[in-house]
């Protein structure tokens, strides 16, 4: 058996891919736990008293997770691939930009242009609704 039939054996790749341990999934785990958590509870306890911040502040929130998922899930880095990881990063980048800014163009439309009635209805008359 050949040197490198051994390395291969014993289960250690060295081709630049970084593989997580227990603790580094942990890790990302608990990070992600946590910037779920905080934007939960800041719309639950209405921290902020504009919605639009409190949209913002999530949508920064949702940000710092997919970094979490991409380097402590997907093992991106800089050093992985030859260069493919960071056109996956850009790739990323591109599909949330078009995804936030066309679901938030989508729900600004809808509320403007299908319910221009509710507008007009104080929340006291709302809850009277059928």
């Amino acid at each position: 058996m050949s040197a490198h039939d051994q390395h291969d054996a014993h289960g250690h790749h060295d081709a630049g891919h970084s593989h997580g341990s227990f603790g580094s999934y942990m890790i990302g785990f608990g990070l992600s736990v946590i910037l779920t958590a905080i934007p939960f509870w800041l719309v639950m306890t209405g921290a902020f008293a504009n919605p639009r911040t409190t949209a913002i502040v999530i949508m920064a929130f949702a940000v710092v997770q997919i970094i979490v998922h991409m380097i402590y899930f997907l093992h991106m880095n800089t050093r992985s691939e030859s260069g493919w990881t960071m056109m996956a990063l850009i790739f990323t980048i591109v599909l949330v930009v078009i995804t936030l800014a066309g679901s938030m163009w989508v729900m600004y439309h809808l509320n403007t242009n299908m319910m221009p009635q509710m507008q007009a209805m104080s929340p006291h008359d709302m809850s009277q609704m059928p």
